[in-house]
Order: structure tokens, then C-alpha cells, then sequence
């Protein structure tokens, strides 16, 4: 007898970062008796992930559902198609059929891509020409697109904009303070890990109160302001190198410091762009370490320049947390996600100390702090589903 999972159609998510590749296999639920929501959700079949790309510690690991392992793979991966290879053999080997759909995170459309959408070649060629708006994430995110297509070249393929959930947010949010004309070519404050954050909305479902901030903290972070479920305010601006510090990035700079560092050190913007999204943020504390988890170890057995970093880290993420609720008139759940937000309750326990005044307290799951586990890829898969459904009507 065949196997039913493995011969309904699926869609096939490939969730591309900066260093890191992050996949799932979904089919539709349809679910006896469950309700309409519930059936147009998605069944995740198969899942993984390639970390470190790049690096000799990287690693490849896929799995079921259920967590059996069906790859794991501790080497250097030069680039996200090595994985997707990998990804692709797998799927074969295990008489997985063919995914009628690929949906891609793309972390940065520029002004003109703001809505998810088919991947169509003239899509392609603005994605092409957005790259300078996010340097770091979509060149290798074209090059996933690129191979994917090859293939998959009998699926459709979709492109899922993390900016596109901050739409929302009022202009008095998105303008920059500069001369207007910059604006209209694309200079405003657009906001990223809005998959993560509308994963999160979905999940809360009936739970989600009024005013709620949600701290998406992993290598990349960023806070988000939420009324009635809708960004109004996010801590990333233009790019995903804003905000508060991050494993490697800068975060929010005072503008003259990169004069004086072009000025004194004569850097131009390709040496800036390494200096800001590679060796800068937590690293820049230490000597070079930029993983949170690492940095909370050195930090108990007194490392000095370790415990900067988290104190630094979880400093941010106070103040962003304090400045919301005074955009909010108030907060009626705090939300952590993505790996140190999920995992690190030493980055809870600071990050909520002295906003007691708030109603906050770390160890206080049942109030209003809560600990979710986003579902980016699930995220996509949904949009992917509703553009199959609108494209059939």
C-alpha cells in the first residue's frame, strides 16, 4: 500500500538566512472534524536544518516529524545549494514525491516587493535589484531561488517578504529624518522577522490581547509593537543591521561614528558593511564570540568582557520592551521567541528586571510573559497554500 504522506501534495519551505538554511516538508491537515482553521493549516512531514555554512564547525541535520534522523552530517557546507541538495536526495531516497510548491523566505524586497508573491522572472530582477538593501542576506538567497528553480522546476515557487507584515506601521514610524527624496527611493523603516511575529499572532490566536510587544532574539533580534495584532513600531529599520546589538551586527549606531571611522580609517561602504554585520555587536565585546550561549558560560566563570555583552544585549531589549509600552499606554503580554529568547532564561530574567512596574516578571509564565516557539516555516507554507487557492479561483 502506498503511503498516503508521502503521495498528497506537498510544499517545500526553504527558510534562507545569513549563514544558516532552514527547511520543512508540509501537506495540507484535513483533519476529520476538525475546524475550517484547523484543516486549512499545515502538517509538517519532514524538517532541518544546515548551520555554520561556510564555517569548518557546520553542520546538516533532517529529521521527521516524529524526530527520526534521516540525515546528520557534521562538515563544511560552502553554500546553502550544498544543502538543498542534500535536502533534495533525501526527499527522493525516502519516496517523498515531488512538492507542488516552493515557498522562500526572502528577508528584504525593497520598496517594491512588500506583499507575498509568485516568483515570476520579473519578481526575480527586482529582487535583483533590492540587494543593496540587504547586502548580507539576499545574495545567497538569490542564489537558493536560483538553484532551487532548477530543481524544482515543476513547482511554483513564492517568495515570502519578512517586511511585508510591518506594512502596518504609520508613516510617523517608516520616515526617515532626511530630505524626502530618500524616502521615495526607498530610505524608510521597514522591519524584519515579520514571519516569525505573524506565526506568532496566528498562534495566540484568541490570546492575544491589545497591546503586546514580541522579542524575536536569536543572532538576529529585533522587538515588535503590536496593537490588535498589527506591527505599529520593530526595532530593525532600513536593514537587518539596525536595532539593538546582535551576535555580529552593530545595531543603531550614532551616524558619526561611521564618519569618523571613514574619515580616520578611510573605510568605504564595503569594509563599513563587514565591519557592521560581521565583527561588530556581541563579538565586538569579546574576541570575536557571538553566541549567546557561549557568552553566558564565560560569563558565570567571570569573563569579564562576556558578561558586557549579555548585559548589553539584555539592556536592549529592556529599553525597547520600555519604549513600546510607552507607544502601547501600556503591555498586556510580553512574548519571547527565536532561539535566545526561547531557550535563554537568564536573557528573560534581566531583560524583565526592573520592569516590574510593567506587570513583567520572567518567572511568571501565567501572567504575562509568555515563551513561544515561532513557526516561520509553517508561516510560509500557509501563504504559499493561499496563493495556490487564489491563483485557482
Amino acid at each position: 500500500m502506498p503511503d498516503t504522506a508521502k503521495s498528497e501534495p506537498t510544499i517545500l519551505v526553504l527558510n534562507s538566512g545569513s549563514s544558516s538554511l532552514k527547511f520543512g516538508l508540509f501537506k495540507a491537515a484535513h483533519a476529520a472534524g476538525a475546524s475550517q482553521a484547523d484543516q486549512d493549516d499545515e502538517t509538517l512531514l519532514l524538517e532541518g536544518s544546515a548551520e555554520g555554512i561556510g564555517r569548518p564547525d557546520g553542520s546538516l541535520k533532517i529529521k521527521t516529524a516524529d524526530g527520526t534522523v534521516l540525515l546528520q552530517k557534521d562538515q563544511v557546507l560552502e553554500s546553502q545549494t550544498d544543502a538543498l541538495q542534500s535536502l533534495a536526495s533525501v526527499l527522493a531516497d525516502h519516496g517523498h514525491t515531488r512538492p507542488v510548491a516552493v515557498g522562500h523566505r526572502v528577508v528584504h524586497g525593497g520598496p517594491h516587493l512588500r506583499e507575498h508573491q509568485l516568483l515570476t522572472p520579473e519578481v526575480r530582477q527586482r529582487l535583483q535589484e533590492a540587494v543593496h538593501f540587504a547586502p548580507l542576506h539576499i545574495p545567497p538567497a538569490l542564489a537558493l531561488i536560483d538553484q532551487a528553480q532548477k530543481i524544482f522546476g515543476d513547482a511554483a515557487h513564492y517568495a515570502c517578504f519578512d517586511t511585508a507584515f510591518h506594512r502596518t506601521m504609520p508613516r510617523a514610524a517608516t520616515q526617515l529624518a532626511l530630505p524626502r527624496r530618500y524616502a521615495q527611493a526607498g530610505v524608510i523603516h521597514y522591519g524584519f522577522h515579520g514571519l516569525s511575529y505573524e506565526s506568532l499572532v496566528r498562534r495566540l490566536g484568541a490570546d492575544l490581547p491589545s497591546r503586546a510587544v514580541f522579542a524575536h532574539l536569536g543572532n538576529g533580534s529585533s522587538v515588535c509593537a503590536l496593537r490588535d495584532g498589527r506591527s505599529v513600531d520593530t526595532s530593525m529599520g532600513m536593514t537587518p543591521t539596525g536595532g539593538m546589538p546582535m551576535g555580529t551586527r552593530s545595531g543603531d549606531l550614532d551616524p558619526g561614528v561611521l564618519l569618523y571611522l571613514m574619515r580616520t580609517e578611510h573605510l568605504d561602504a564595503d569594509k563599513l558593511e563587514t565591519l557592521l554585520t560581521r565583527q561588530s555587536g556581541l563579538a565586538g565585546f569579546t574576541d570575536g564570540e557571538g553566541d549567546m550561549q557561549a557568552l553566558e558560560k564565560r560569563s558565570a566563570a567571570g569573563d569579564e568582557d562576556a558578561e558586557l555583552a549579555v548585559e548589553v544585549f539584555a539592556t536592549a531589549v529592556r529599553k525597547y520592551v520600555g519604549a513600546y509600552a510607552a507607544l502601547l499606554g501600556g503591555i498586556d503580554l510580553l512574548v519571547f521567541a527565536g532561539g535566545i529568547g526561547e531557550h535563554s532564561a537568564e536573557v528573560r530574567r534581566r531583560v524583565c528586571t526592573g520592569l516590574e512596574f510593567l506587570g513583567l516578571k520572567a518567572d511568571d509564565p501565567a501572567g504575562k510573559v509568555r515563551v513561544l516557539h515561532t513557526e516561520e516555516e509553517r508561516q510560509i507554507a500557509r501563504h504559499c497554500r493561499t496563493l495556490m487557492q487564489q491563483e485557482k479561483r
